[in-house]
């Protein structure tokens, strides 16, 4: 759903069902868990964000991805195989997005990697620099991004090359 030129997030994507075993849901629940008591204050809030911070840790554990706490993650983001993501604190995650095993959002000197919505990065990718996803553009599977990659293109290769789309952008 896009409201005012903005698309929406699919909070769907992040439920997890009560009794199963969702590891990767679970770390999300965490971080959302913080950045809701960070932005309320009060004694209670400071508990209930220790209490979020000790989940934070134990699931990373389990899930064996970095994923600061403090990250700026838009909701509906999709991680199915947490194991080995690594996110830099700086960088920025669209609505909607889908990020697989093993991939890595780095800073370099230039900044931060930016995603926009419903960007799909393959297992093994590596995003440096200050660069920006467009919304809706897909990133190859081991595929190390560099450059911009526009409004739903897709980036394959190492260094990774820019595939244009010829179909239209997606509006929900």
């Amino acid at each position: 759903m896009v409201t005012d030129g903005v698309i929406a997030p699919d909070w769907s994507r992040e439920h997890r069902a009560r009794g199963q075993w969702s590891p990767d849901r679970s770390l999300l629940k965490t971080i959302r868990d913080y950045q809701r008591h960070r932005a309320r204050g009060g004694p209670i809030a400071a508990v209930l964000r220790r209490w979020a911070v000790l989940r934070h840790r134990f699931w990373s554990a389990v899930t064996g991805a970095e994923i600061p706490i403090n990250s700026p993650i838009g909701g509906g983001l999709m991680i199915p195989h947490p194991n080995g993501i690594v996110i830099h604190p700086a960088s920025t995650i669209g609505p909607n997005c889908l990020i697989l095993q093993q991939v890595t959002l780095a800073r370099m000197v230039n900044g931060s990697p930016t995603l926009g919505a419903h960007v799909d990065i393959g297992a093994g990718a590596k995003l440096l620099g200050g660069i920006h996803i467009g919304d809706y553009a897909r990133i190859g599977a081991n595929a190390v991004v560099m450059q911009d990659v526009p409004a739903g293109a897709t980036a394959v290769g190492i260094p990774a090359r820019i595939i244009p789309d010829k179909r239209p952008v997606p509006r929900p």
